[in-house]
């Protein structure tokens, strides 16, 4: 079998994405990274979107641009990623460079590690040396996956917002060792 490999979205992966996002909704997980909860009944519609948040067209007021990406493994969608390509203050407590989730029924395989270390290329191409990426201080899961990836702990905080403790990491993208 060969190794998952990140991909733009396509008509390709029309139901097995579908799929994965159905499996967040019945657990009743929140859509992370956020693009998981864009409309899809419209798949067209949707690549459309995902093609126009990568060039900044159609973001909402105090967005900016980002990419999304698929790992696919076999032949099905088991994760997402999304890339912002630069920072707002907003960003910088919460959020960060990257965002990332696995479907449900694939965890605990690997594909996060896998689709940050994927991921992490794609921000040096934007000049991002150092990714900043952030994590509830419960999720143990996604504190491996920045920890497997070079992550360096930089802080933690209590955001109200969330009810919960956020923690922030940098990960080197392999662009250089300038800040983000």
């Amino acid at each position: 079998m060969a190794a998952a490999r990140l991909v733009r979205p396509s008509m390709a992966f029309k139901d097995s994405y579908r799929a994965l996002v159905a499996e967040f909704a019945a657990r009743g997980e929140p859509f992370v990274p956020f693009p998981l909860g864009f409309p899809h009944d419209n798949f067209e519609a949707l690549l459309a979107q995902l093609a126009g948040c990568d060039r900044g067209i159609g973001i909402p007021e105090g967005f900016v641009p980002h990419s999304t990406f698929w790992l696919v493994d076999d032949g099905e969608v088991v994760g997402v990623s999304n890339l912002r390509h630069r920072l707002t203050d907003s960003l910088r407590i919460e959020g960060g460079h990257i965002g990332y989730g696995v479907r449900p029924s694939a965890r605990g395989r690997g594909h996060g590690t896998r689709i940050l270390a994927l991921t992490l290329p794609e921000a040096a191409k934007l000049g991002i040396a150092q990714a900043l990426l952030t994590c509830a201080k419960a999720n143990l899961a996604s504190g491996a996956v920045i920890r497997a990836n070079g992550g360096v702990f930089q802080d933690e905080a209590f955001l109200e917002s969330r009810g919960e403790v956020v923690q922030r990491w940098w990960v080197p993208t392999g662009a250089g060792a300038g800040p983000a």
